[in-house]
């Protein structure tokens, strides 16, 4: 079964993804809609995804580490401020003491960090962390 697991009255989580790669966006957007998440906002700069942050509430944030206009730490550090409460998903191409030092530093800004994963994530990763 591809489906994400809903119960009872949850919807699927609305997702917000930020990458500054065009095609990891498409295709994350791709296998989020192939587990059942179907509101997706994809971004691709910092600026756009904190105005889509604001407005639109996600679930869950997936991010990347990095971004050429604020790394990645910061973008979090900048979502905690602004209150944002959903699970936070890490991806990154960097090695797992940085991906692992980035995680421990969201979950001190005191976001839940619902996965931390290298780039590229796996369908059943991907399902996992968003279903927490």
């Amino acid at each position: 079964m591809n489906m994400l697991a809903v119960s009872g009255n949850h919807p699927p989580p609305r997702v917000l993804v930020l990458d500054d790669d065009r095609f990891m966006l498409d295709m994350l957007e791709d296998m989020l809609h192939t587990i059942g998440v179907h509101d997706v906002y994809t971004e691709a700069t910092t600026r756009h995804a904190l105005s889509t942050l604001a407005e639109q509430a996600p679930d869950v944030l997936i991010c990347d580490l990095a971004l050429p206009d604020m790394d990645g730490i910061e973008f979090l550090q900048a979502a905690a401020e602004r209150g944002f409460r959903g699970d936070v998903i890490l991806l990154s191409g960097m090695d797992s003491g940085v991906r692992d030092a980035a995680g421990e530093l969201a979950r001190v800004l005191g976001l839940r960090v619902a996965g931390i994963f290298r780039k590229p994530i796996a369908l059943d990763q991907l399902r996992s962390a968003v279903a927490r």
